[in-house]
C-alpha cells in the first residue's frame, strides 16, 4: 500500500477575486510540489448528504446552496466568496476527506493527503467563514466514528489560525480529541486555552514571532502527549502550512523542515495507537513558494511511512 493523493480540477474552479489570498494558484503550487511522488491518484467524490448532515444541519447545507451564483461573485463576509465553481468545489473537497478516510480504513492505503479546497476548519456548524464553506475534516472523523464504527478520532489542527469552525463542531463530542496549536491575537479570535469542550479540546495558543524551537517544545510537551493518552484509532491532520516564517497572512516563524518534523512525531503517535492510519487535508498557507515546499515536505513524510 501506498499514499493516496486525493484531488479533483473542480477545485480549481472555486474562484476568488482578484488579490483574495485564497487562490487558484494554492492548488497548483501544492501538485506541482508532490509532481513525480510514488502516490496513489484518486479523485474526490462529491460528498454525500448524510456526510454533511453528520456535522451541519439542512438549514446551513441548503443557505449555501441558495447563495451559489450563477456568475460573478456572492460574497458570505468580507473574506469569504462565492463563484459558479465554489459549491462543486466545496463538495469535492469535503468529499475527498470522505474518500480519504474509507481507503485508509478500509485497507487501500496506509495514509492520505487531501489537496483539495476551498478550506474547512473556520466553518462552524451554521456558519460560512474564514474562506470556508464545510467543516471538511470533521465530516470525515464523524464519517469515521458513525459509518465504520470507530470510538476515538484526533484531530490535529497545525494551521496558524485557530480552527474555530472545528472546535465548534465537535467540543460536544468526546469521541473526537481536537488539538490546535495557533497563533494568538489573530483571527478568528478564538482559541483560548481555557476553551476545552467536554475535556476534548486543546488549544495552544501562541505569541507573533513563535520559532521552530517553541513550537516542537509545546507540541513535544503538551499535544503529542495529550494525542498519545487518548489512544486514537485514526489521526486527522488540518494541514495548514500558514505558521510558515514567509507567509504573508501570520507572524510565525516556521520553516518548511518543521511540517516535516511535526508529520513524523504524528505518524509515530499514529503507529503506536492505529497502525499508522493518517489523513490529512490541506487548509492554509498563502506564500505559494513556502505553501509547495511545506506540502511536498508533509506528503514525503507520509510518503515514506506509508511505504
Amino acid at each position: 500500500m501506498t499514499t493516496a493523493l486525493i484531488s479533483h480540477p473542480d477545485c480549481a474552479n472555486h474562484v476568488t477575486p482578484p488579490g483574495h489570498p485564497e487562490q487558484v494558484a494554492r492548488l497548483a503550487a501544492v501538485l506541482n510540489a508532490l509532481e513525480g511522488m510514488p502516490l496513489t491518484r484518486v479523485t474526490a467524490p462529491l460528498v454525500a448528504d448524510d456526510d454533511l448532515l453528520r456535522a451541519h444541519p439542512q438549514t446551513h447545507i441548503d443557505a449555501i446552496r441558495a447563495a451559489a451564483p450563477t456568475e460573478g461573485w456572492r460574497s458570505l463576509d468580507a473574506d469569504t466568496h462565492m463563484s459558479p465553481g465554489t459549491l462543486t468545489a466545496a463538495l469535492r473537497a469535503a468529499g475527498g476527506v470522505v474518500r480519504a478516510v474509507d481507503m485508509v480504513l478500509g485497507g487501500e492505503a496506509n495514509n492520505a493527503f487531501v489537496a483539495v479546497r476551498p478550506p474547512g476548519h473556520h466553518a462552524e456548524r451554521e456558519t460560512a467563514m474564514g474562506f470556508c464553506f464545510f467543516g471538511n475534516v470533521v465530516i470525515g472523523a464523524k464519517h469515521a466514528l458513525d459509518y465504520h464504527g470507530l470510538d476515538r478520532v484526533a484531530i490535529v489542527d497545525f494551521d496558524v489560525h485557530h480552527g474555530n469552525g472545528t472546535q465548534d463542531l465537535v467540543e460536544d463530542d468526546p469521541r473526537i480529541l481536537f488539538c490546535s496549536t495557533h497563533q494568538s491575537p489573530l483571527y478568528p479570535g478564538t482559541g483560548a486555552a481555557h476553551e476545552v469542550g467536554v475535556d476534548n479540546v486543546l488549544n495552544v495558543p501562541l505569541p507573533e514571532g513563535t520559532g521552530s524551537k517553541a513550537f516542537r517544545d509545546v507540541m513535544e510537551r503538551l499535544v503529542l502527549p495529550r494525542i498519545d493518552a487518548f489512544s486514537p484509532q485514526l489521526v486527522i491532520i488540518s494541514a495548514g502550512f500558514d505558521a510558515h516564517m514567509s507567509d504573508p497572512l501570520a507572524g510565525m516563524n516556521l520553516t518548511t523542515e518543521d511540517f516535516g518534523w511535526v508529520t513524523e512525531r504524528l505518524c509515530d503517535v499514529a503507529s503506536t495507537h492505529c497502525e499508522g492510519r493518517v489523513v490529512s487535508s490541506l487548509e492554509g498557507g498563502y506564500d505559494l513558494t513556502a505553501l509547495g515546499a511545506s506540502a511536498a515536505a508533509h506528503v514525503k513524510v507520509l510518503e515514506e511511512r506509508g511505504r
